[in-house]
């Protein structure tokens, strides 16, 4: 057996010839191997298995090398002017907050790819087979000149980066950068369902509010003081309980993290009497919403809501007034703390749509004045006794996991899902979580100017720049460029080295 070479157009094509013996005769039968791509390290690319390995030795198939990049034949309408600003700040701004070694942790061999994919996630809300076009284009050309973005190398680069070991690794560093090794915090925990029609074993049939489809379930875990997302896990869309939270925590732990306190999201499905039960025998203290379906709500409505309404429960928080009464109580069979509270302005909100709705949900006086006085109404529950004053900051930076949802899905990639493997999910998953960390990351330095990063990017995107044999000499920013520079303190350069 054997590989022989020809040439056909200016390329050279490989076939793997083995000897048959055919009785006294002895004939040639043969393989096509197809356009050869790299003779020493035997990569070539056919149509069947697209750009692959083949070790003669071994008789042995396999993916190319993770730092190969195949010949790309020059465009001779290649563009000389390319987008410059958005690319050039990304870059900057990656520096600037220490996520390089988090980053290049990962392993992944060739950096170039790793680090225009991540450039993607953040700067091109499209799906991946556009990756190499928006490549083309931009300033990435010449930041990462040996990234490899053609579809299949993405797959496979995906599946590589969402093994469990690179992963372990990038957030090894990345929880140094954020102060939390060894350190302990409050934490907040929620989930997002991400439909999907894939249908491989992650995917599972859930119901939310009347709507059903098929979901994966993503968890992120935030960090209270800063909102900034520090954890994620992955699990079935119609899997969640306490198990897979505590695991969770268990692999948060494992990275060098105590949470000192869960701040949970009722509507996600993590509150029941197992998995409370759980929590308590996981030792994880917890705050979450009581929801109103359950009987506990009802009978701590019954007894407290008539003594709630008085000047001694009055707390101010955020600009609105709430009552706020606290009260013992049981939770699967273990001792925990109620917390009944009345916000005055959702009651003024939802008495007036009880009103506007009254006559034509055909509703009598009684019954109108008892959906009002349960208007505004909620009930929050923890294994820990809190401070009145403390509780309601507390609760409500759980809408900051909600927000890096919202960064995520639109702007990081996160939507829709096109990838066909459980390895595959997890890379862009991960490459998700780290646009999205940097979506924070710049959100939170905008916080007092009037500009988001998205109108930063595009803003950006508008100043380009001319590439030459050993310079990229830049176009002069607009002054919206400019503002967005000096925000913080870059200096745009009037020219690169190649």
């Amino acid at each position: 057996m054997y590989i022989g070479y020809d040439k056909k157009k200016g390329h050279e094509y490989a076939k793997l010839y083995t000897s048959v013996r055919n009785g006294k005769r002895t004939s040639k039968d043969y393989l096509n191997l197809g356009r050869v791509l790299d003779k020493e390290r035997g990569i070539y690319r056919n149509r069947e298995r697209g750009v692959f390995s083949y070790q003669l030795e071994t008789n042995s198939y396999g993916k190319a090398p993770e730092d190969f990049v195949p010949p790309v034949k020059k465009n001779k309408n290649e563009s000389l002017i390319v987008d410059f600003g958005d690319m050039y700040f990304l870059d900057t701004f990656i520096r600037d907050n220490c996520l390089v070694e988090p980053i290049s942790s990962i392993g992944y061999v060739n950096r170039d790819t790793l680090n225009a994919m991540i450039a993607y996630y953040v700067l091109c809300p499209m799906a991946n087979c556009h990756a190499h076009d928006w490549w083309e284009g931009s300033y990435a050309r010449i930041l990462y000149p040996d990234a490899n973005l053609t579809s299949q190398r993405i797959s496979d680069f995906l599946s590589t980066i969402g093994d469990e070991s690179p992963i372990r690794a990038f957030f090894r560093e990345y929880i140094k950068i954020v102060g939390l090794s060894g350190d302990t915090c409050n934490i907040l925990i929620d989930s997002s369902g991400l439909p999907d029609s894939i249908h491989f074993p992650l995917s599972a049939i859930r119901s939310n509010d009347g709507d059903i489809s098929d979901e994966v379930r993503l968890i992120y875990v935030v960090r209270q003081e800063t909102g900034l997302p520090i954890y994620f896990r992955y699990c079935p869309g119609n899997v969640i309980d306490a198990s897979t939270l505590v695991r969770c925590l268990a692999e948060l732990k494992e990275s060098g993290v105590n949470a000192k306190l869960a701040i949970l999201d009722a509507d996600a499905g993590y509150y029941s009497d197992h998995n409370i039960g759980e929590l308590y025998e996981s030792k994880v203290p917890f705050v979450t919403r009581l929801k109103s379906n359950r009987a506990l709500y009802k009978e701590l409505v019954k007894e407290h809501l008539g003594t709630l309404c008085v000047e001694s429960n009055l707390v101010e928080y955020n600009g609105r007034n709430v009552f706020l009464k606290y009260a013992p109580c049981e939770l699967a069979g273990h001792k925990a703390y109620a917390y009944i509270c009345l916000d005055i302005m959702r009651e003024n909100d939802e008495s007036r749509k009880t009103f506007e709705n009254a006559k034509d949900k055909k509703l009598d006086s009684s019954q109108v004045f008892k959906a009002m006085r349960k208007r505004g109404v909620f009930i929050l529950v923890s294994s820990l006794r809190i401070a009145r004053k403390n509780l309601l900051p507390l609760y409500y930076t759980r809408q900051q996991v909600e927000q890096v949802f919202d960064l995520g899905k639109p702007h990081a990639d996160l939507l829709p899902l096109h990838v066909q493997n459980e390895d595959s999910l997890r890379g862009h998953l991960f490459l998700t979580f780290i646009a999205t960390v940097i979506y924070k990351k710049l959100q939170d330095a905008l916080i007092k100017t009037h500009i988001n990063p998205i109108s930063l990017f595009f803003t950006l995107r508008n100043q380009k720049c001319n590439i030459y044999n050993d310079k990229v000499i830049t176009q002069g920013a607009v002054k919206n460029a400019d503002d967005c520079y000096r925000i913080f303190n870059y200096e745009c350069p009037v020219s690169i080295p190649r």
